[in-house]
């Protein structure tokens, strides 16, 4: 049995907002057991929280914002990869700003703090999403194509192409989860 886990302790790193130019503290804690991944804005009255959930995806034009509760965070894209990287699966994420801080542009500085806090089991079994059947997503007038395929094996392959002759187009994959810290993480 593959159980839950969670951090052992608080970490706090600090930036600034990539879009905003707002200075911004961001807190992972410890959460209980099924709790999931949590932001909670402690500059708004109330701290309200919002659940790490496609459903609570308002915006993905420059960054993933996520909103409920009468609140939004925007820019979650890294320190949420860190997360899902170092395979955790209970953590408040405290903010004190619209965004999280952008650090080196990459998730490794998420990544650090987590390593810092260091990770604990819990006493429960993690629950895993098994896709059942060949998902697809298309956006035409984007350019956007998705492709998500059942498989025993966890394995992400990514190809961009910005239609440009600066970037290029750009391919990226991850065939276990450990590989994540090293190849993903960095960048």
């Amino acid at each position: 049995m593959i159980r839950q886990t969670t951090i052992k302790k608080p970490v706090t790193i600090s930036g600034v907002g990539l879009h905003t130019g707002a200075h911004v503290n961001l807190t992972f804690h410890p959460a209980p057991i099924n709790h999931g991944f949590k932001f909670r804005r402690i500059d708004i009255d109330g701290q309200p929280f919002i659940d790490v959930d496609v459903d609570n995806v308002v915006d993905t034009s420059r960054g993933t914002t996520l909103s409920q509760n009468g609140a939004k965070i925007s820019t979650t894209e890294h320190a949420l990869a860190s997360l899902v990287g170092s395979e955790l699966d209970n953590i408040i994420i405290d903010v004190d700003g619209p965004e999280v801080p952008i650090m080196d542009g990459s998730s490794k500085p998420f990544l650090d703090a987590i390593n810092k806090a260091g990770i604990v089991e819990q006493d429960a079994e993690r629950i895993y999403f098994e896709l059942k059947e060949t998902l697809t997503y298309e956006e035409p007038s984007r350019k956007v194509e998705m492709l998500a395929v059942p498989s025993a094996d966890y394995r992400i392959t990514v190809m961009v192409d910005y239609n440009s002759p600066v970037l290029g187009t750009q391919h990226a994959q991850m065939h276990l989860i450990s590989e994540f810290a090293e190849e993903i993480a960095p960048c």
